[in-house]
């Protein structure tokens, strides 16, 4: 019996051992997707906004399946429970704007949920099957102008997204005399958030290195996924986005 057990349990850790961590985190983000479409999101004033674009129009660059599994389930778990924690309170009201604006005043379930919606919503934009290539006008301008040439702005950004430890998001933003830095902020926080040890400013352009904005692809290769981001950049936005800085 000892014996049969044995070889029993063997050949269960070989099997185990044959199953790769990507077929694993796609069984995972499987049934995240099942449950969170079951699901509906919770009263509120919050709305997930729908995908510009199809799952599959960023490929071969970020796949199908991750933005789907990112859009419909992540994204909209963060607007359900945004919707939940303001439920009933004076925050209920207040728009995302000053929900980060006042993130050191809030519950960690608001600041991280609030942060969440925003960094998505903005992200989802920020993409485009016709991205790529450069900027072009007065955010080209200032990216020589803060960074030396736009080769290195890719360098400096790129380190801020693989440097983050753990989960979080690297930004291109512009502060209140519209000087471009880049920085990285932990899990869902961004530079509009009045928090300590953030830089604050108008983030322009981010990247999300969450795990699940990449792992059904790349694996552990973040760095293979930021190179890859380069390709599906939507400089048009950018540029709208930092030009409404400029303006303000």
């Amino acid at each position: 019996m000892l014996k049969r057990d044995f070889l029993k349990n063997g050949v269960l850790t070989m099997v185990g051992a044959l199953v790769s961590p990507a077929l694993l985190a796609r069984a995972h983000d499987e049934k995240l997707l099942r449950e969170a479409r079951a699901t509906p999101i919770a009263d509120g004033p919050f709305t997930l906004p729908a995908l510009p674009y199809a799952f599959n129009a960023l490929e071969p660059h970020i796949d199908a399946r991750t933005m789907e599994v990112h859009h419909d389930a992540h994204h909209k778990t963060y607007v359900s429970k945004l919707n939940e924690a303001v439920a009933g309170k004076p925050q209920e009201k207040m728009s995302l704007a000053d929900l980060l604006a006042s993130a050191s005043k809030q519950s960690d379930a608001v600041r991280n949920n609030a942060g969440g919606h925003f960094n998505h919503s903005m992200f989802w934009q920020l993409l485009s099957a016709k991205g790529g290539g450069q900027p072009t006008g007065t955010l080209a301008a200032a990216i020589t102008s803060s960074f030396g040439s736009f080769d290195k702005f890719k360098e400096q950004f790129a380190a801020a997204a693989t440097g983050r430890f753990g989960s979080g998001w690297a930004w291109l933003s512009a502060d209140k005399a519209g000087k471009l830095f880049i920085s990285s902020t932990p899990n869902q926080d961004n530079p509009l958030m009045d928090l300590p040890g953030i830089q604050h400013g108008t983030p322009v352009l981010g990247l999300d290195v969450w795990e699940h904005a990449y792992y059904l692809k790349y694996q552990n290769k973040r760095p293979d996924y930021v190179a890859a981001f380069w390709n599906v950049v939507n400089w048009p936005e950018v540029n709208r986005r930092f030009d409404a800085v400029k303006k303000s």
